[in-house]
């Protein structure tokens, strides 16, 4: 089955992430992973009553971390920790996240 992760900035900067032969990472730990994140880029809740979703939460830390962390070498860990934190929060094996829509599918 296909895994994959893509973040793209709109249709001129998309990067996949390829997850087939990568180990998935645990659901419990994806979300805290995801929530740490969160809290370290500063990221504020999006909805008015302050709960933060999950699909939020991933649309937050990718638009706060940036473009550079997707596309630059020196980022690469991070961004595959990123892909399988929001693969294994989801479970979901195919993601679809476009920054600037604040648009998420799968």
């Amino acid at each position: 089955m296909r895994s994959q992760v893509t973040v793209s900035w709109g249709d001129s900067a998309s990067y996949p992430f390829d997850l087939e032969e990568v180990q998935p990472m645990p659901h419990d730990l994806a979300r805290a992973w995801l929530d740490e994140q969160f809290t370290v880029l500063g990221c504020d809740p999006i909805r008015p009553t302050g709960k933060v979703l999950t699909a939020d939460k991933i649309l937050c830390v990718a638009e706060a971390a940036g473009e550079g962390f997707f596309r630059d070498a020196a980022h690469r860990h991070w961004a595959m920790a990123f892909a399988r934190a929001a693969s294994a929060a989801l479970a979901k094996p195919v993601v679809s996240i476009d920054v600037p829509r604040h648009s998420l599918s799968y």
